[in-house]
């Protein structure tokens, strides 16, 4: 079979939207290693149970500003006093290998990718209201009543920004979400030019 390269998907949401458990969930119906998420760095501490290079390769500030003069970062952003950022090499290795590649990033990444490719698909996720999320991110137990503040002022900003995306979810009902999600990603695998790829023997033998 001809090899093809792999998709890129952004996915972003507001903090407490659900983005993170409808990626891995995902990944977990797709165990084949075909999807992946790609591990993004940052300056934040690292969360209880959260392990370097699984979750994020944890940097400090000084690393990553090197990073970023070098060029290093796909896409790279400044959110709540630390930087995250995802790694050009690891990105472009995997679509190079046909995996479809799933950025979790924000609004403000997802610009900077777009600008080197404009034919990346990006998935925008919101909560059914605002009580709704003030009670996810409570529910996580992590936060101080002032973080959560600032979450839901921030979660408010970033929503703004929806419309810069290709496809919208509400996330009320998790597994209704996660099939509007797959449904999204094996549609792109299935467009034409990446069909015309992967089917070019089969097309040639039929068509004479």
């Amino acid at each position: 079979m001809t090899t093809q390269s792999g998709n890129l998907f952004i996915i972003a949401a507001p903090s407490g939207a659900g983005k993170s458990s409808l990626i891995k969930a995902l990944l977990d119906r797709h165990a084949d290693g075909s999807m992946q998420v790609s591990v993004s760095s940052t300056t934040r501490a690292p969360r209880p149970g959260e392990q370097h290079g699984v979750h994020y390769h944890f940097l400090d500030m000084a690393e990553f500003e090197q990073r970023i003069a070098a060029g290093e970062f796909y896409e790279w952003a400044s959110v709540f006093d630390n930087y995250y950022g995802t790694s050009r090499r690891v990105v472009e290795d995997l679509l190079e290998r046909g995996i479809d590649v799933f950025l979790d990033i924000d609004w403000q990444g997802a610009q900077q990718v777009r600008e080197h490719h404009p034919e990346t698909r990006s998935v925008f996720i919101i909560p059914p209201s605002l009580e709704c999320l003030q009670q996810r991110l409570r529910n996580r137990g992590q936060d101080s009543d002032e973080v959560i503040a600032k979450r839901m002022a921030k979660a408010q900003a970033e929503m703004s920004h929806y419309h810069e995306f290709d496809y919208l979810l509400v996330n009320d009902d998790f597994d209704q979400t996660l099939s509007q999600l797959e449904h999204i990603v094996l549609a792109q695998r299935n467009r034409m030019p990446v069909q015309q790829v992967v089917h070019a023997e089969t097309l040639k033998e039929l068509l004479g």
